[in-house]
Parts: C-alpha cells; sequence; structure tokens
C-alpha cells in the first residue's frame, strides 16, 4: 500500500485515537511541546469510563488535567520534574514523582515502565512518508519503540525539524489538529547574573563546546561570547540565545570531533525566532536524550563546557539542584549528564551556578551541611560559581574546598561558614 493511502486510512478524530487507552494501561506524553493538548483533553473527558490509567511525562506548561483532584485514580500522574502546577499537585499528594539522569529515560521506559500507548506531537509527513518529532526527541522516541500502539497528533504548526522521526507505518492512528505552539520568554539577567556569567565566559575559549542548562544565567553567558570564535554546541536544551550567535557566525561547530557543524539538542525552548530557525534547518538536529546527553557521546568533543544551575552547596561541594523545604521542586534533567560528560572531555570544564543569597539576602545558599538529598556529588562537582567568583574544586583537600567555597559566599555568611566548618572538622 501506497504510504499516503495508508496515512490517511489511520487519520481519525481525537476522540476515536483515546479509544486505544484501556483501563490500567499506561501512557507516555513528551516534554514541552512534545505534549498533544488536543490528546490530553480527549483522554481526560474519558475519566469516569477508565480505571487506573497512568500517564507520564516530564516539564510541562500546557494544561495536563490530570493534574487536578478528582482524576486519581481513573487517571494517574507519574513526572519526572515538577514544573508549578505538577509542584502542586505533588505537594497535595496526589501524583507520584520519579528521579533518573536524563539520559537513561529512554532504558527506563523500554525496560521496566514499558508503555502500552506513546502519543507523540509529530510534524506531517515528508515525501517519503517520515514525521519529524519537531522540537521534542528526548524520551518520546523510545516511548514509541516500546509501546504497543503509537496513538500521534499530527500538528501543522510544528517546526520540522531533522533528526528523529517516525514513518506513518509505525502509527496506529493520527490526529490531525492545528496547535500553535506555547513561547518561553527570554529571562532578564540582574546585577548578580550578569556578575556570574562574566566570571564563566571568561573560561570559554574558542572552538569550546557548548551545553547550556534552564535559567537566566546560561543564556546571559551567551550574550558575552560575541567575541569568541567557532564555538559547538551540544546540548540538551536548544535557546533562544543560540540564535544570535549562530548569525553573527560565532556558532560554526567545525572544531567538534563529532556531529561536526550541527547544532546538537534534545529538546528546543523559546519563542517563536527559535522556531522559526529550527525549521527546515540541517544545521541543527534535534536527536533522542540517550544520545544527546549519553556522558560517553558527550566526552568524545573535546573542550565541552557545561553550565547548569542548582539551589544550594554544601561546604563539601555537594550540590542540591531540585529541592527546597524538604520538598521537590523541579527534577535534575541532564545536569549530571553534562557535568559527568565535560568532565570526561580532553580539556573539558563543568560549572555549576547559584547566587550566593536567596530570599532577599537573608540565606546563604552556601551552607555547612545539605540537607536535602544530593543532585550532583561532590565527586563530580567541578566548579561553583556566585556573583563573588569561582571554587575551582577538583585535586582540592577538604579543607581547601571548603576555604574556596567560603571565598565565593555572600561576605554576611563567611564568618557563620567559618565557624560550621571548624565544627565540620574540615578546619584545624
Amino acid at each position: 500500500m501506497c504510504w499516503k493511502n495508508e496515512y490517511a486510512s489511520k487519520i481519525c478524530t481525537a476522540e476515536e485515537a483515546v479509544r486505544f487507552v484501556q483501563s490500567g494501561e499506561r501512557v507516555a506524553f513528551g516534554q514541552m511541546h512534545g505534549v498533544s493538548q488536543v490528546l490530553v483533553d480527549a483522554l481526560c473527558a474519558r475519566k469516569d469510563e477508565l480505571m487506573d490509567v497512568t500517564v507520564f511525562s516530564s516539564l510541562n506548561a500546557n494544561h495536563e488535567w490530570y493534574l487536578d483532584e478528582g482524576y486519581a485514580p481513573n487517571i494517574n500522574y507519574l513526572n519526572a520534574f515538577l514544573f508549578p502546577r505538577a509542584r502542586e499537585a505533588y505537594k497535595a499528594g496526589r501524583i507520584e514523582y520519579f528521579q533518573t539522569n536524563f539520559h537513561e529515560f529512554p532504558k527506563w521506559l523500554k525496560n521496566i515502565w514499558k508503555p502500552t500507548v506513546a502519543m507523540p506531537m509529530l510534524t506531517p509527513p515528508d515525501e517519503d512518508g517520515y514525521c519529524s518529532f519537531s522540537l521534542n526527541g528526548d524520551f518520546i522516541v523510545a516511548a514509541c519503540e516500546a509501546a504497543r500502539d503509537v496513538v500521534a497528533h499530527i500538528n501543522p504548526c510544528a517546526p520540522r525539524t531533522f533528526g528523529a522521526k517516525i514513518h506513518v507505518s509505525e502509527l496506529r492512528c493520527a490526529v490531525v489538529a492545528d496547535e500553535p505552539l506555547y513561547e518561553v520568554p527570554v529571562g532578564r539577567a540582574g546585577e548578580t547574573e550578569m556578575q556570574i556569567a562574566k566570571h564563566i565566559a571568561a573560561r570559554i575559549p574558542d572552538g569550546a563546546c557548548l551545553q547550556l542548562g534552564i535559567g537566566g544565567i546560561p543564556d546571559t553567558v551567551l550574550s558575552m561570547l560575541t567575541d569568541k570564535k567557532d564555538l559547538g554546541i551540544h546540548t540538551e536544551m536548544f535557546a533562544d540565545g543560540l540564535v544570535d550567535l549562530f548569525e553573527k557566525g560565532i556558532i560554526t561547530g567545525k572544531c567538534k570531533q563529532i556531529d561536526a557543524g550541527k547544532i546538537v539538542t534534545t529538546f528546543v525552548m523559546g519563542g517563536k525566532r527559535v522556531h522559526d530557525f529550527v525549521h527546515d534547518n540541517p544545521s541543527v538536529l534535534v536527536l533522542p536524550v540517550d544520545y544527546t546527553n549519553d556522558p560517553y557521546v558527550i566526552a568524545q568533543n573535546d573542550n565541552v563546557v557545561s553550565i547548569n544551575a542548582c539551589l544550594e552547596v554544601d561546604l563539601f561541594g555537594q550540590v542540591n539542584a531540585d529541592s527546597i523545604g524538604g520538598l521537590f521542586y523541579s527534577g535534575i534533567g541532564g545536569q549530571v549528564d553534562f557535568v559527568r560528560g565535560a568532565n570526561l572531555s580532553k580539556n573539558g570544564q563543568s560549572f555549576i551556578t547559584l547566587p550566593s543569597t536567596a530570599l532577599g539576602g537573608t540565606v546563604s545558599t552556601i551552607v555547612p551541611h545539605l540537607k536535602h538529598p544530593v543532585t550532583t556529588s561532590r565527586h563530580d562537582v567541578r566548579s561553583i560559581v556566585t556573583e563573588y567568583g569561582i571554587a575551582d574544586l577538583f585535586g582540592k583537600t577538604m579543607r581547601q574546598r571548603a576555604q574556596a567555597l567560603i571565598d565565593i559566599a555572600h561576605p554576611d555568611f563567611r564568618e557563620e561558614l567559618t565557624r560550621a566548618a571548624y565544627e565540620a572538622h574540615l578546619f584545624y
């Protein structure tokens, strides 16, 4: 059968598509732009006729109705990144929370969780019958490979990207519906973020291969790299700030050892400008997360520079990036993946950033000892950056590490931290 005829036979309404989900089954969506509101709405409309269906996703920003009261135990939610609405549902005990290193999500999906139905957001098929995964390769590709049924939302509004794709013959059914992409605004950097970014930008050499996490500091670093040459990108997330550097000829990728000349990412998060930039752009590859975030893949490029944020760090160098007040607040994402990848890279550097204080300057973010779960271990952490400088921890004694961290703490808390270091027998 010609793929066009096969594709036409699979087109249905959203209400018909979600009929492939039965009670007790597991449904995988992608994240961010990879979550279909059309299919979410149709699935949630079946709440009263389903029992014990579990939906899995991660970082999102749409209206996931199954987060609201009254859906469990009919429709349950398993989440891997606590965005604001999911955070509130988690605090109320309505959802389950899951963590592992981001590059291992596909392994977990295929070997442990084993989704019954995958619901990807795709572009219309190309001339050979292949649909692009658009702005999200992440873990949804693996979910489609593992699932019994792939129930797709074909979105004509979605940019077509190079990289991850699926043939229409692999779809059980397809819902064709326009769904405008929401835009993620670029954050504005304050003086503290500017100072942190300056410290890092000064350490980035020509020809470096960059990974940038979520937040205002990575975007601010990008704005300070206009004097660099031949930067490469192998990252988890592609955002607006990279477009400027590409258009100015600063990002060329020609010094990369793998995927030379290509911008490699697993998801795109930004506004219309970045959506337009990646559309049909062969310079950008949107690939599954078990490739982009695998430390051994990352390390094949030289001069990898990873930049990620955290919430607090203790005098031993342990990092908390996802917990506040004893509760999980967000997720670990690919922080550990890229810290380890950068550490393995020839001449690689990994920076973890944070302002020196929180809550209006009343609390130090450098603390004597973490009371929260550790995101990145002291053995992996290389450099911690605040507005007061960079604490390089690799190869230092425990006393030297503690002193380096105290030196970049806010001056108002250094004496208190020094006393704590004596009490912990880090100082004698």
